[in-house]
Parts: C-alpha cells; structure tokens; sequence
C-alpha cells in the first residue's frame, strides 16, 4: 500500500509533460507568426527596398557574393520586437543575396531554448560556443550580420582575419566604422580597438537609409567592405602586428562569463 498522500493519478508527469509541450508548441507558432508580421513591416514600409542598394553595393565592388553567414548579437527576438526585425531583416538578407539558410549560422548567449528551437525551425544553425567575434572564414567569402554589436566583436573579428585575402572575402553589416572613429579619441581607438582603427583606410562603407519606423532598429548601421586593391595599398607595417586583443574593460560578453551574465530580454512594447 502507499504511503498516505503518496499516489498521484497515474500518468500524471505524462499530461505535465504534454501539456507543457504543446504550451512550447503554441509559444513558438506566436514567435513566428510576429517574425511574419516583422517581414511584412519591412516589406509595407519600403525599408528593405530601401536598404537593398546598400545590401548589394559591395557586389557591384568585385567583392566576391557571400556563400555564407555568420550572425552575432541579434537579441531576444521573442520579447523584442526591435530583435524581431533585426531578424527579419536578416532572412530577407540571405534571400536576396541567396544564401540558403542552413549556411548561416547564428550566436547569441542571451538566447532562450524556444528561441533556439525557432532558429533552427527557420533552417538556422545555432553556434555550439561563444567565439567573441573570433570567427576565421576558412577560405569562404562570409557575411557578418552584426547590427549593435559590441565594438570588441569587430574588433576581433577583424583580428582572426587579418590578412588582406581574408578580409577582401567579408561584408560586416553592423555599426559604422566611421562613426567609431568620430566617437572615439584616436589614442582610445588606436590602443583598444587596433584593428578597427588599422582597416579604416581599406574599407568602403555604405549606411542603410534612415526611416522613421526603425531609428533604434537600425540607427548607425552600415554596410563595410573591404576592396583588396585598397588594402594591398595599406603599408606593410599594418599587417605586422597580429597580436590577439584583450581589453581591460569589454562590452561583450565573454565566454568565461557564463550563462549567468546574460543580459536581461527587453520588454515589448
């Protein structure tokens, strides 16, 4: 016999287990149904049409078509709806320029399970670790989709890549490298962020347009490229030193800081 209060009715775990799968079920089905919204924003609006000059620019500059994508920072696309469209506009990206979406893949440390399990729904693939930016292309021409990133993950993205080769193969859509270099002190720029401030001559930068709907979406955001012909006319000394960054304070999260510093989701509005 058991103990008294100790039966509870059978297959009682398998209804809370079922349950709580169709509730997962049903918050993922929202998720993209507002991912579809976001899409339809950005196509009402005219801000993809838009932007798509700015997107396609690098390819009328004999920089070589992306054959993949690597996306850092994108945010808790669930509960933000300014993550939402940053998304959006990412999946509009890989179409236009043909991407399929199994070849980009996507890493943020404030991600959520379900939010997981969305991305790779979409066809997405979610980076097992945190890089810190520090993502070689191996060969391939890349796209880093980086909108409000950190300027330490430029910066060492830069860095695993710092060859002319290597970076002629990239297109960053992130924050305006020109605008870094207005913000910053030369001296602040050039000790902690070397590589940004090392590049700047070799890049050509074009910023998506401004719309009224998205001025937080995507305000400072740009387009860079990086012709080979001007980096092959940087000095010799630019491509010397290929120390690996570190930085005394950073406004990345890094990998040792864990799960436990992810920062909070935004609140929707």
């Amino acid at each position: 016999m058991a103990a008294e209060g100790g039966w509870r009715p059978a297959g009682g775990g398998r209804r809370r287990r079922r349950r709580r799968e169709e509730e997962e079920a049903a918050e993922g089905g929202a998720v993209l149904r507002r991912l579809r919204e976001a899409r339809n924003d950005l196509l009402s609006s005219g801000f993809w049409a838009a932007s798509a000059g700015a997107v396609r620019a690098p390819l009328g500059d004999t920089t070589e078509p992306p054959a993949r994508c690597v996306c850092y920072g994108l945010g808790r696309f669930s509960c933000c709806p300014a993550a939402r469209h940053q998304l959006a506009f990412l999946l509009l990206l890989l179409e236009e320029l043909g991407v399929p979406p199994s070849r980009c893949s996507v890493f943020d440390p404030a991600f959520s399970a379900q939010e997981a399990a969305t991305l790779a729904e979409l066809g997405l693939r979610l980076l097992p670790d945190n890089e810190e930016g520090k993502h070689g292309i191996e060969g391939s021409a890349t796209l880093f989709y980086m909108v409000h990133c950190g300027k330490a993950l430029y910066n060492n993205l830069l860095w695993r890549n710092w060859s002319a080769g290597a970076l002629s193969k990239m297109v960053i859509i992130g924050n305006s490298f020109k605008g870094i270099e207005e913000r910053l002190l030369s001296r602040i720029l050039e000790r902690d962020y070397s590589y940004i401030a090392k590049v700047l001559k070799g890049t050509e930068e074009v910023a998506l347009p401004a719309h009224p709907q998205y001025l937080d979406t995507f305000n400072d955001t740009s387009v860079h490229w990086f012709p080979l012909q001007k980096l092959e006319e940087l000095s010799p000394e630019v491509w010397d030193f290929v120390e690996e960054p570190t930085y005394e304070e950073c406004e990345i999260i890094r990998k040792e800081d864990g799960a436990d510093q992810r920062r909070p989701a935004a609140i929707e509005s």
